[in-house]
């Protein structure tokens, strides 16, 4: 599956960052879950992972290797600005460019090394910084989503005390998952980052690609429009 890049979306889960010295106040400012204690997504059985993801293991199979925290991790507000931090950065430092246009085939996953991805790799590459900033494996979940066209995406889940946070190229801000406009179709299992879980039984079949780069990568189109591609 090759996913959906693209579009600012607004947010309501607002998270602050360090100027300086001096780091902002935490806030979330968000509206009930739609049913109670959902706060975190409700998994079901396991589903195949993305072939792509497969091939993404074999190449670099350091990144599919489970990092649990020694003791229990509870993550402080240094913590949460991190996310907000990694989020913003890797955002506006990759220059957006489809699969067939970067590799020549439709759908490859990886850490981009030279300034290019679609929205699966940043968020590999969002997971990749985070691991090494010391989150465990089991808060940083791969995830796929249909967007609103109902085309294929790929977000990056980061596990919370304050639910499940969507860290996503297509906006700067962070939101709990029932906040953005996705359906949610599957996402790595917290225990081993090979196996994948089920978020949506009704739906037994991966999304399909989309291949328009206007809809791929709405976020930062002026940002790059100085940068070349």
């Amino acid at each position: 599956m090759r996913a959906v890049c693209a579009g600012v979306l607004a947010g309501y889960l607002v998270i602050g960052v360090v100027a300086g010295a001096r780091a902002q106040e935490i806030a979330i400012v968000a509206p009930e879950p739609p049913i109670p204690d959902s706060r975190s997504m409700v998994v079901y059985g396991p589903v195949e992972p993305p072939p792509a993801f497969k091939v993404f293991c074999k190449e670099m199979p350091d990144e599919c290797v489970s990092r649990l925290s020694p003791r229990k991790f509870d993550e402080s507000p240094r913590r949460l600005e991190e996310l907000d931090e990694v989020n913003r950065r890797v955002n506006h430092t990759i220059s957006p460019q489809t699969d067939i246009e970067h590799y020549g085939i439709e759908d490859y996953w990886t850490i981009p090394k030279d300034g290019k991805g679609d929205c699966e790799d940043y968020a590999l590459l969002k997971r990749h910084l985070l691991i090494s900033m010391g989150w465990p494996t089991s808060a940083l979940l791969m995830t796929v989503v249909r967007a609103e066209n109902d085309e294929g995406h790929a977000v990056l889940t980061a596990r919370t005390n304050s639910g499940d946070l969507i860290l996503d190229n297509r906006a700067d801000e962070i939101k709990l998952w029932y906040q953005t406009p996705y359906k949610f179709k599957m996402r790595q299992s917290l225990e081993d980052p090979k196996v994948w879980l089920d978020l949506d039984p009704a739906d037994d079949v991966l999304p399909a690609p989309i291949a328009d780069l206007e809809l791929l990568f709405g976020l930062n189109r002026q940002t790059l429009n100085g940068q070349s591609r």
